[in-house]
């Protein structure tokens, strides 16, 4: 079996809820680092910040900072220095304005403006308001990527394409919804 599709597998066979938790971190982590390392760095898993208060899941430091990549273009924009992903793998509880929140406080000034919530199912209204809110006081952008997307940019590599252009596409909508 294929990279690709182990990824791909991994990711559909995660179970939803608090049992299913670290192998969706695991299979999102393995899917990011798949699609994005090289050019991002490999990523700093579980980082705690220095008084251990904060734990990220996932950072991928963004040293592309000249040329006509993406995540050049994203360096520039939005200072994103480091990407933070993190990873809900909710069953019953939906993926509301909490979970916004608390990725917008992961966001510190040296790290930049861009984060993305990797979900199991898509965030629900009041989620899509908040991050609205967080752009308009902070011009903080916050992303939401399902398993689905995933997938999508795992298609989007074997076809010899830019998986980071889905990326792209979602802050240009993120702008284009904004309100």
């Amino acid at each position: 079996m294929s990279a690709a599709n182990d990824i791909r597998a991994r990711l559909r066979a995660c179970k939803a809820g608090h049992g299913g938790w670290s192998e969706f971190e695991n299979a999102c982590t393995e899917a990011l680092t798949y699609l994005f390392v090289p050019p991002l760095a490999k990523p700093i898993i579980q980082p705690r910040s220095y008084s251990g208060i904060d734990r990220r899941d996932a950072i991928f430091p963004n040293r592309c900072h000249d040329g006509g990549s993406n995540w050049a273009h994203l360096y520039k924009e939005l200072d994103a220095r480091m990407i933070l992903f993190e990873f809900k793998n909710y069953d019953a509880s939906e993926i509301g304005k909490d979970e916004v929140n608390q990725t917008r406080n992961y966001l510190s000034k040296p790290m930049g403006r861009l984060a993305v919530l990797c979900t199991n199912k898509p965030p629900e209204r009041q989620a899509h308001i908040k991050r609205n809110t967080i752009y308009s006081e902070d011009k903080k952008v916050i992303l939401f990527i399902t398993t689905t997307d995933l997938i999508e940019m795992i298609a989007i590599k074997e076809r010899g394409d830019d998986p980071s252009d889905l990326i792209l596409d979602l802050v240009e909508l993120f702008y284009v919804q904004h309100e």
